[in-house]
This record gives structure tokens, C-alpha cells and sequence, in this order.
């Protein structure tokens, strides 16, 4: 099975370009909820209350994000232990999961590709890009949230030129309202995936 990683910065519009590949048949794995699930499974939540203690998870066994969210935030070694925890299971899982797919390929979405150097893991690569301008108004829309909000969680990420420059496809979604233009490029990119897949 043909395994492809379609990426891109907060505010491109990836979801929306992973709906369109979806029309066309394409299984797409969104790996941040797939991600989110591991943490209910027997052997990451001990290991995780092992490294983090007990108050990891709430009462109903569901991963406590503030807590969480606040020790990755302030602490890199712990970032680094929740990785190596989750991405090991993560990948397992959609490597098995992409073996039940019947298509000339698949897409594993995430954010984060290239920063974590996944990208060897798979045999192309889609980045879907838009314009800091475009970015910056959906996602103050979407989160409902000021500006400099979403300019601080920009900057954590690569620039979209040094991404495109990585990627083997590379999608513009610049606008809104012109889903056909946006089809079109995803189509080119379907083909040649679809070709490369024979």
C-alpha cells in the first residue's frame, strides 16, 4: 500500500483538501484524534501515569489536557517521553490500518511532518499551503481568538516556504469560494499518486 503524508500550517485549509481526496476514494488517517485515543489504552496509560504520576488521567480514565498540555508546554524532556510513548503506537497502528484499505493509496494527515522528521516514513508527501493573510483570518474565525494568539502558535511551526520546498505535491488554498480551482489541483496530485501507484 502506497502511503502518502498530507501536511500543512494551522489555517491552510488541510481538512478541507483531505474531504475533497476523500470524495475521490482516498482513506485519510487524521493523526492527532487517532493519537488522542492511545491514551485510553491499557499499556500508555500506565506507562504515562509511571512518568507523570497518577493525576495524568482524570477519573473517567480520559487524559487530563490541562495538566498535560501545561508539563509538555514548560518541560522538553517531557515532550520528548510523551513522543516516544504515543508515535511507535501511532505508527503500528497506521500501518495496520493502511493495509485494510482498498485504494491506490492512502494519506496520513498531520501538522507536524516535517518538524518531527516523519517524512522518510512515507514514499510522497502533499503540502497544502495558503498565505500568512488567509491563514491568520481562519483560524481567528474558527478559534475565535485574537491575532497574536494565532501568530504565537505560527511561530512554532516551519514556514510554509521551507515545508514546499520538502514536499513532493504541493497544494495552494488561498481562497474560500473556489472549491473547483482547489479540486483541480487535487486532482493533478490524485493522478500522478494514482500513476505512480501502477
Amino acid at each position: 500500500m502506497k502511503k502518502v503524508a498530507i501536511t500543512g500550517n494551522i489555517g491552510s485549509g488541510k481538512s478541507w483538501v483531505c474531504a475533497l481526496f476523500e470524495k475521490l476514494g482516498i482513506p485519510v488517517f487524521y493523526s492527532d484524534p487517532e493519537a488522542k485515543l492511545l491514551y485510553y489504552r491499557a499499556d500508555i496509560r500506565e506507562a504515562m501515569q509511571q512518568r507523570f504520576g497518577k493525576e495524568i488521567y482524570l477519573s473517567d480514565d480520559a487524559i487530563n489536557k490541562p495538566l498535560l498540555s501545561s508539563l509538555i508546554f514548560n518541560d522538553r524532556k517531557a515532550m520528548r517521553d510523551v513522543e516516544q510513548l504515543l508515535y511507535p503506537a501511532l505508527n503500528a497502528w497506521f500501518d495496520e490500518w493502511a493495509e485494510r484499505q482498498d485504494a491506490p493509496y492512502v494519506l496520513y494527515e498531520s501538522a507536524i511532518i516535517f518538524e518531527k522528521h516523519l517524512a522518510e516514513r512515507f514514499d510522497a508527501t502533499v503540502m497544502v499551503t495558503a498565505s500568512r493573510k488567509t491563514r491568520l483570518r481562519r483560524v481567528m474565525l474558527r478559534d475565535h481568538c485574537e491575532a497574536e494568539v494565532v501568530l504565537e502558535r505560527m511561530k512554532k511551526q516551519w514556514s510554509d516556504k521551507r515545508k514546499s520546498a520538502l514536499a513532493d505535491y504541493v497544494i495552494l488554498h488561498d481562497t474560500d469560494d473556489d472549491e473547483e480551482a482547489l479540486m483541480q489541483q487535487v486532482m493533478q496530485v490524485h493522478e500522478a499518486l494514482t500513476r505512480a501507484s501502477d
